[in-house]
């Protein structure tokens, strides 16, 4: 079975979220652990933890992903904002030990004018800072479209912070379909060639989830506007040719399309409808 869903609100708490993704026929989420645009926190409900974990169990929902607000910047080149995002980095980790979600999901950064390479071990010695032994959840840098001065839109960037991290064992990577697309990476045309140069460049080990989006924004525009599955320029047979491929059908998917709930709904159906269709499995 395919393991797709959608990004929710847990403003309702993540019971009432587990709840949108079982009634819009999926079997995981991803969330923000706090406002994306702020820093504030809401402290656990714990009777409202202990009935997510029965509905994960019950459900089974697999492969929850928490995604680190934009507001973490951990390659800036100005202090208080690295520190702010470290110290809430860390405390969104060790929030994660607490629940059943097993993912986290960060945008490595901008370097905001002191160039790439300053900005690579700004966020490398911030990671080996905050992952320590106690931390258990996989964190996966997501792979970005190049706007500005954004850190990530290579895999030869992402390979590099990798290889400065100590615990590599608790880094992986989230790619997402319309950031490829924005960056460069023909996945329309040549997937297979895009992946093996993943592959070369990082090791397929380490690709442990995908958010589906389809791009606003013409190939290699560098832009970061996502569009609704089948409605953008990646269009819907290439983003069914990306859910089916061998190497990548095993793997969560996430939909960060601009609908609300009824919307990723239909995109869900449709997807489900074209693989049933088509016979693909997914065991």
């Amino acid at each position: 079975m395919i393991n797709i869903g959608a990004h929710l609100s847990i403003s309702r708490g993540f019971t009432a979220a587990a709840e949108t993704a079982i009634s819009i026929d999926s079997n995981t989420f991803q969330y923000f652990p706090r406002n994306p645009r702020g820093g504030a926190i809401k402290q656990l409900d714990e009777k409202d933890v202990k009935s997510f974990f029965k509905m994960v169990e019950t459900h089974n929902i697999l492969n929850i992903l928490a995604h680190a607000p934009y507001t973490y910047n951990l390659s800036s080149n100005k202090e208080d904002v690295r520190r702010f995002a470290k110290e809430a980095f860390r405390e969104d980790l060790e929030r994660l030990e607490k629940l059943p979600v097993n993912l986290y999901n960060f945008h490595p950064g901008s370097h905001t004018g002191n160039g790439i390479d300053l900005g690579i071990d700004y966020i490398v010695a911030i990671l080996n800072d905050i992952i320590t032994d106690d931390i258990t959840s996989t964190i996966l840098l997501e792979t970005m479209s190049g706007k500005g001065s954004e850190i990530g839109s290579t895999f030869e960037e992402l390979a590099r912070i990798i290889d400065g991290v100590r615990q590599k064992d608790k880094l992986g990577v989230g790619m997402d379909s319309c950031h490829l697309f924005s960056a460069g990476y023909d996945i329309v045309n040549n997937l297979d060639s895009v992946l093996d140069q993943f592959d070369q460049i990082i090791g397929l080990e380490r690709l442990r989830g995908i958010h589906l989006n389809d791009s606003m924004k013409p190939f290699n525009d560098k832009k970061d506007r996502h569009a609704g599955i089948g409605e953008g320029l990646i269009g819907l047979e290439p983003l069914i040719n990306l859910i089916t491929h061998p190497k990548l059908k095993k793997l969560p998917f996430y939909l960060e399309t601009p609908f609300e709930v009824e919307g990723h709904a239909k995109e869900i159906k449709l997807i489900k409808e074209i693989i049933l269709e088509r016979g693909i499995s997914f065991e």
